[in-house]
């Protein structure tokens, strides 16, 4: 089905039911329906065309989400864009993907007349919040669409091909390539979600604080399918997270490593009610054992991970909250590393270099089959060509299997260290730092070495008011990992460098390190 249509089956569901609820703002599903009707009526009487490309710039505003669900049931590409990104890489990504369209807020004026005159396939633009010079408001978009008629443009199978979205890939390794998320991925993603993420005896509120126009806004509409209610906070505030799943009875949140963290360390982290959390999921990177063993005692039995990029999403495995209480309370400790089980509509194997699959134990490069992977990648076949090779989707992410079926994460492939000619993979290295009390964040990376070529590194965030040495965090290392994995310097910082999608950005630590050099490798 189309991603519209999972949305319409939970306005169905329970059509009184609130959709958003942003500050003072709220809405319910019915109202939320009629809404996105009329911005897609509203696009089609100014111009608008199947599968014209559509981005919405805006902070975590609940009339951008609308716009997102208006787009698509106008019959748009939707094209993540990130307020937090800079002006460069905005530009370059909509010029490449040719956006036509962009929603904003007028907070972002200044930025989207830059935009405007950098990108020159944007020619329709629309304001959240009020009219501006030559750009009318949503509210006059919607006027404009009284009496206008949308075309039925779905076909019985739900345009399967269709592309609905075009995802950058990030941009923490290199430039972003444009994946093409076709309906038929992501209703694959949706039912995927519906199976493994329903609440049944809550009724479920998912509480969204990364950007809503990008990965956020992604997750957001996956559980509409179940008419949760989208509480939409401006940003990550740890406290504020804290006191919005009391209030709220959050039932589903969905935070980066680094976020998790910060709500561990704050000080007032046990002082709220998080029974009514029933998926707590930590994703985007791996995750330390000792901070997802310390986050079940702190938030309970909620805890779960999955494993999934742009080019086969969100829920490629799944680790689920029964499976991550055991392993905290001791029943297979060691699966509180990993990232669960291959999802039902998926096959998960990995690989060695030689197109081999390898038995359990041995790690290789994980690699996936089925409708959730993407036909590839925008207007970029040799790309396509490279992630597809022996007939399987290659994720770049290297791992193993166990006997029973779990997969773990030992790194990307790009993020291997090679330190006098052994291979370091830094997760490794992060999760041992990441054991230590003291240590709220970590990032290895390798720095360039006469003597060994590549020297392990490691950036540290301490929590406030905790201290330690970098002898000592070495000497744990080589005791838990051995010399050569251990590293070989340590620098503490006041914070970690951040994509604006919350990741750690490696490549801008990288950078300081290896500029001047023609490559960054050693």
């Amino acid at each position: 089905m189309r991603i519209i249509d999972y949305f319409d089956q939970g306005a169905e569901l329970a059509p009184e039911r609130l959709a958003i609820v942003a500050g003072d703002f709220s809405i319910n599903y019915r109202d939320a329906q009629a809404r996105t009707r009329g911005i897609a009526a509203g696009l089609w009487a100014r111009g608008f065309g199947l599968g014209h490309k559509v981005a919405v710039f805006s902070g975590n505003d609940p009339q951008a989400f609308l716009c997102m669900l208006g787009l698509w049931r106008a019959g748009g590409v939707w094209i993540p864009a990130n307020v937090r990104n800079s002006l460069q890489s905005n530009s370059e990504y909509l010029n490449f993907v040719g956006a036509e369209w962009l929603f904003y807020h007028s907070d972002h004026a200044d930025t989207v007349r830059q935009l405007q005159a950098a990108v020159p396939t944007l020619r329709r633009f629309i304001c959240l919040d009020r009219e501006m010079p030559g750009h009318p408001s949503l509210e006059q978009l919607i006027a404009s669409g009284a009496g206008a008629v949308v075309p039925d443009w779905a076909d019985p199978y739900g345009n399967p091909d269709q592309v609905a979205v075009l995802w950058p890939t990030g941009g923490t390794t290199g430039r972003s390539k444009a994946v093409m998320m076709t309906n038929l991925a992501w209703g694959t993603l949706t039912e995927i979600a519906g199976r493994y993420w329903d609440c049944t005896d809550l009724p479920p509120v998912c509480l969204m604080v990364a950007p809503i126009t990008h990965a956020a806004g992604g997750i957001a509409v996956l559980v509409t399918q179940f008419a949760a209610t989208n509480v939409i906070l401006p940003g990550f505030d740890a406290l504020a997270v804290m006191q919005a799943i009391e209030r709220h009875r959050v039932t589903h949140l969905f935070l980066p490593p680094t976020a998790f963290y910060a709500m561990l360390a704050h000080p007032r982290v046990r002082e709220f009610d998080y029974s009514s959390l029933r998926y707590f999921m930590v994703g985007a990177a791996p995750v330390a054992a000792e901070k997802l063993r310390e986050g079940v005692e702190v938030f309970g039995p909620c805890l779960c991970q999955s494993f999934g990029q742009a080019e086969s999403p969100v829920i490629l495995t799944w680790q689920d909250p029964v499976t991550m209480a055991a392993a905290a309370a001791g029943d297979h400790p060691e699966r509180l590393k990993s990232c669960g089980r291959a999802t039902y509509p998926v096959r998960v194997a990995v690989m060695a270099e030689d197109g081999r699959l390898l038995p359990p134990g041995e790690p290789g490069e994980i690699v996936a089959r089925g409708t959730l992977v993407t036909p590839g990648y925008y207007q970029n076949p040799e790309a396509t060509a490279e992630i597809r090779t022996f007939g399987w989707h290659h994720t770049g992410d290297v791992g193993y299997v166990d006997e029973q079926g779990f997969y773990y994460i030992v790194d990307r492939k790009k993020d291997m260290i090679v330190t006098g000619g052994y291979n370091v993979f830094s997760a490794e290295v992060e999760g041992a730092v990441l054991d230590l009390p003291e240590v709220r964040e970590c990032a290895v990376i390798g720095v360039p070495d006469e003597k060994w070529g590549e020297a392990v590194k490691a950036l540290i965030v301490l929590r406030p008011g905790q201290t330690t040495t970098a002898a000592a965090v070495i000497a744990h290392c080589k005791e838990r990992l051995g010399s050569v994995k251990a590293p070989k310097s340590v620098e503490f910082l006041a914070e970690l460098p951040k994509t604006a999608a919350g990741k750690l950005d490696k490549k801008e630590l990288r950078r300081g390190y290896w500029a001047g050099r023609d490559r960054a490798i050693n």
